[in-house]
């Protein structure tokens, strides 16, 4: 399977300019759909990655896949554990993988210690990382033009702090949200991330320009799971695996004891849609939550994009290809 690009539009306005000035020179009619440029590509902007890694082990593996792409600029952890003990595993992780100038943030603590999978996974000297989330989103904002990619894999209370702080920064963030669902496994409950803080939820709704919603109905599959049986597995944790990729094991070794035998890569295709990649497809709805966060198609709701069917196998070879490249110390592009 060759490279992918993640961007269509690469170059489309240089291209769109082209077009209308031949049109000028020739006195030909003006193209319908040029009368104002594209929206600018996104090829090469900023990702930021909002994670509450150091539970389900779908974070950490779209991490380690994240960490293989040059834009990767800052990594933000939501519903923390006590004493910022996902981010100093998400630190610990990035140093491992070779991308220590990738920033750090602890983000916002929910209150919830139940998904706790890297019990005595971090040392002591990997340090408490920084609290300041919404200026260090500014900071990546400032010190780049143009779009800024925001890939949501947990709840979204440090978007919705950062949206209520800095509202003009709608503008600047693509947002990509694992979150939500229209026809949830269980109709008593909101899906997980929202359910984890749904005012924060509303918040986003509400202010954010246009988010991708990757939605647990396209997700929730065993066609996208990853079990301990596997072969990714054994080759992680085989003794002669780079640190990293035993870090990763022992994580997932937690998981599959304390709660169960495979993990469903919900993230990591999120991931892909925050980089345009050609595996999910996208509707434009209008949507409402409820007051426990349940999700419904309404008019007059809020404009979102969502996920309405995946390409599971091909995701899945991505997601092979870089942990293959990784793991015989190779390189992948996308």
């Amino acid at each position: 399977m060759g490279e992918i690009s993640e961007d269509f539009d690469y170059d489309i306005n240089e291209a769109r300019q082209a077009l209308i000035e031949l049109n000028t020179r020739f006195g030909l009619p003006e193209t319908p759909g040029l009368d104002a440029p594209f929206p600018a590509s996104q090829q090469g902007a900023p990702l930021i990655v909002d994670t509450d890694a150091g539970g389900d082990p779908d974070d950490a593996i779209a991490l380690v896949a994240a960490a293989t792409l040059p834009e990767l600029t800052l990594v933000v952890t939501t519903d923390e554990l006590p004493g910022g003990r996902r981010a100093r595993f998400v630190r610990l992780l990035l140093d491992l993988l070779g991308r220590p100038e990738v920033a750090v943030v602890t983000g916002r603590d929910l209150g919830n210690t139940r998904l706790d999978c890297i019990d005595g996974l971090v040392p002591a000297e990997v340090p408490a990382q920084r609290e300041d989330v919404v200026d260090a989103v500014t900071a990546v904002c400032d010190r780049y033009q143009g779009p800024v990619r925001w890939a949501g894999l947990g709840p979204m209370s440090n978007l919705a702090e950062v949206l209520t702080t800095r509202p003009e920064l709608a503008e600047r963030l693509v947002i990509t949200q694992m979150g939500g669902a229209l026809n949830y496994r269980d109709p008593e409950r909101a899906e997980h991330n929202v359910r984890m803080d749904p005012e924060a939820a509303r918040v986003v709704l509400a202010r954010a320009n246009q988010p991708r919603l990757v939605l647990s109905d396209v997700t929730f599959t065993p066609e996208l799971e990853i079990r301990a049986s596997e072969d990714l597995h054994r080759r992680l944790a085989a003794p002669e695996a780079p640190v990293w990729a035993r870090l990763l094991a022992a994580h997932l070794g937690q998981w599959f004891t304390r709660f169960h035998p495979g993990t469903i890569q919900h993230d990591g295709l999120t991931l892909t849609a925050a980089l345009r990649l050609p595996f999910v497809r996208l509707v434009a709805r209008t949507v409402v939550l409820d007051e426990i966060g349940r999700m419904s198609l309404a008019e007059g709701g809020a404009e979102v994009l969502l996920t309405r069917a995946a390409d599971y196998p091909a995701f899945n070879r991505w997601l092979g290809l870089k942990f293959d490249a990784l793991l015989d110390g190779t390189t992948v592009t996308r």
